[in-house]
């Protein structure tokens, strides 16, 4: 099912019992923050999407922890189960040729499917019932102050839509936004990411300025997308229109030569002059720590379309589990099939919430020459995002990686430090606070597949795992309810 924007997927949670409408009147000073995080935190059955109706000093409800469960973030895809989005990607790019002519016309139509789910241009959308250019301002937007020691108020979910200043291509990402004051925002795009990369591109030709739109909700695939780590120069928006089965409505901006999904609630246009930077942070982050205050580009308000009664999206970060979790779980389940195609021993992959995204990637692969443990560490740090991962664990085929007791177990007992570490150095995260430089520092590869010969070089026998014979185990089975034990 694909929503045609986010208040109708709101009402969808709403109508399965997965919406809380908080009446109250709420400060968006910490308290708001406070409670979204011990509704993420909490029990399951209490784990809902909040809408706050009545936020201290802004006429807009506040929608957050929309994405903050494994169902609501599938629903919100379009999916029963995170696992069906690799599934169909693993479909789509299966390269080999149908046998059958009835095989053949079916792949030719899921290619043309993808064809037809491009951005399509209208001429006006509910994003600009209302257009203010003479003197636009972020008074009214509900931005949150999340942590004790953040540097301000901060808009975190936002679509920050840039193009390339020389090839033209578009770029969406989902970078938070310091408010410094009621015309300018601070633009925390990392390094690594596509809006830095225009940055670096205008300060090369010489532009001096970048024309920046800035959507503020919209359908729910189109807001995650944004966070999505896609290669340079592929559209997050080709990847919204395949996910929806249809493509996204976009409307041109009225001050900036950019295109909006026409569905958003609100859109915020201006313009980054390559050659301004200011303070940015600190800010308290997902990896549960305050990232440090850095230079960065300062956004300029030329514009403010909205709905005429706007809903404001938003999210918090800090120590995990939190919404943002399930959105970085989507991508891992997404690309999947991509890794796959790159790295074909791969079984599968987790990337677990304790390891806010970058700092924990474990693998299992099916092994099958020397050194082959090492390959898949390097290749994976070679992969587009990918190569920010601090510690990369490799895990015989038959390893459950979503089960960490059992990750643990495997590690602890089949490294030996002195052969099965891989240190190395190369560009980190620009939120992880321990490399030894800013976005730069050490890697850690963990071996912890068996050692058995002829593949490995062991100088004592490796042991058997302990089981119990299968004869037993059913006899047992069958015995339970004789034995008293339920």
């Amino acid at each position: 099912m694909a929503f045609q924007d986010l208040r109708e997927f709101v009402a969808h949670l709403e109508a399965r019992g997965q919406l809380r409408r908080i009446t109250a009147s709420v400060s968006r000073d910490l308290e708001i923050a406070e409670v979204a995080d011990r509704v993420v935190k909490g029990p399951a059955a209490q784990n809902h999407a909040l809408l706050f109706e009545r936020v201290e000093g802004s006429s807009m409800p506040l929608l957050i922890n929309t994405f903050g469960t494994e169902a609501r973030t599938a629903w919100a895809l379009g999916v029963a189960r995170l696992d069906e989005l690799g599934e169909r990607l693993r479909q789509l790019l299966d390269l080999r040729v149908p046998g059958s002519l009835i095989e053949k016309l079916k792949k030719g139509l899921e290619l043309l499917e993808v064809a037809r789910t491009g951005p399509k241009l209208v001429r006006s959308g509910p994003c600009q019932e209302v257009v203010e250019t003479a003197n636009p301002s972020l008074g009214d937007i509900p931005a949150l102050r999340c942590w004790p020691k953040d540097a301000g108020h901060y808009i975190t979910f936002p679509l920050v839509i840039t193009r390339d200043p020389v090839t033209g291509l578009r770029n969406v990402g989902t970078y938070r936004l310091q408010v410094y004051d009621e015309r300018t925002l601070g633009m925390h795009w990392q390094t690594h990411k596509g809006g830095a990369e225009h940055e670096r591109e205008a300060r090369r030709i010489g532009q001096t300025r970048i024309p920046v739109a800035i959507a503020l909700g919209g359908d729910p695939v189109t807001l995650y997308t944004g966070t999505a780590p896609l290669p340079p120069g592929v559209d997050e928006l080709m990847l919204a229109g395949w996910l929806r089965g249809k493509g996204v409505e976009l409307v041109r901006c009225v001050s900036v030569d950019l295109e909006v999904p026409a569905r958003a609630e609100i859109v915020l246009e201006g313009y980054v002059d390559p050659a301004e930077s200011r303070v940015e942070g600190p800010f308290g982050d997902h990896t549960g720590y305050y990232s440090l205050a850095h230079p960065y580009p300062v956004f300029h308000l030329t514009a403010v379309t909205r709905r005429r009664q706007p809903l404001y999206p938003t999210i918090i970060v800090g120590r995990p589990p939190m919404e943002d979790y399930w959105l970085g779980k989507a991508t891992e389940r997404l690309f999947l099939p991509i890794i796959r195609m790159m790295l074909p021993e791969i079984v599968d992959m987790n990337m677990p919430a304790e390891g806010v995204f970058h700092n924990l990637v474990i693998v299992s692969v099916k092994k099958r020459y020397p050194g082959q443990a090492r390959k898949v560490m390097y290749g994976l740090w070679g992969l587009g995002l990918l190569m920010l991962a601090k510690t990369v664990v490799v895990v015989d085929e038959w390893v459950d990686v979503h089960d960490l007791s059992e990750v643990a177990w495997r590690v602890t007992n089949n490294i030996d430090p002195a052969r099965d570490l891989v240190v190395v150095e190369g560009p980190t995260d620009d939120l992880d606070h321990a490399a030894l430089r800013h976005r730069y520092g050490g890697k850690l590869g963990i071996d912890a597949t068996e050692k058995r010969p002829p593949l490995d070089r062991v100088e004592q026998p490796w042991p058997e795992e302990i089981r119990m014979t299968e004869e037993v185990r059913q006899r047992v089975t069958e015995r339970w309810r004789e034995y008293g034990l339920g």
